[in-house]
């Protein structure tokens, strides 16, 4: 979510019939319940995410709002690859999204295949955390790490982007991101 009311999900997450999470609701009815639970007023529906997810679809591995109005979309540039007809589809969703209120679009790379025996694993930059003064974001020893950070740098200015190795975390099917669960700001508790 971007903090005003728009949020990012996969068509694969929650409507395709590979991993039913929620049996007969329709696009319609979680937008519904994403505005009376989460007070999402405009959901940017992307299609698949990245291969080797073996949720089958989460949103930080392929795109994430590094502000209001703009998002990191993790995109595959090699035809050959099975995730650029993937990150293809969701650029252009993307744009149309942006059509209908402004969105700026920041595109880092995907690293090369990461394969643990046999299968492709989910590995993604896009599966960053965001910390006080800090983004961490995954890096899998590959060329595309400078690129990718460099990228996700220009879109935090105002925090320091550090690039944790996670070729072994990915083995677990997730990194960075997927290992965190964020607490929002608030009053500390009454002693």
């Amino acid at each position: 979510m971007n903090g005003a009311g728009r949020m990012l999900v996969t068509e694969e997450w929650l409507l395709s019939d590979v991993q039913v999470r929620n049996p007969l609701m329709m696009a319609g009815d979680y937008e519904k319940a994403f505005l009376e639970y989460l007070g999402v007023t405009d959901t940017i529906w992307l299609g698949e995410g990245a291969e080797g997810d073996d949720t089958h679809g989460h949103i930080d591995d392929i795109a994430r709002f590094s502000s209001r109005d703009t998002v990191i979309l993790a995109y595959e540039h090699d035809p050959a690859d099975g995730n650029h007809a993937r990150s293809a589809d969701n650029l252009r969703r993307l744009q149309g999204a942006a059509k209908k209120d402004p969105l700026k679009i920041v595109m880092i790379p995907f690293p090369r295949p990461v394969i643990m025996n046999g299968q492709r694993l989910p590995a993604s930059y896009a599966n960053f955390y965001i910390a006080n003064g800090a983004v961490l974001v995954p890096t899998f020893n590959d060329p595309n790490d400078r690129v990718a950070l460099n990228g996700i740098a220009e879109v935090f200015p105002g925090r320091a982007v550090i690039g944790i190795h996670a070729v072994d975390l990915v083995w677990g099917l997730g990194t960075l991101h997927c290992l965190t669960q964020q607490q929002p700001a608030g009053k500390a508790p009454s002693k």
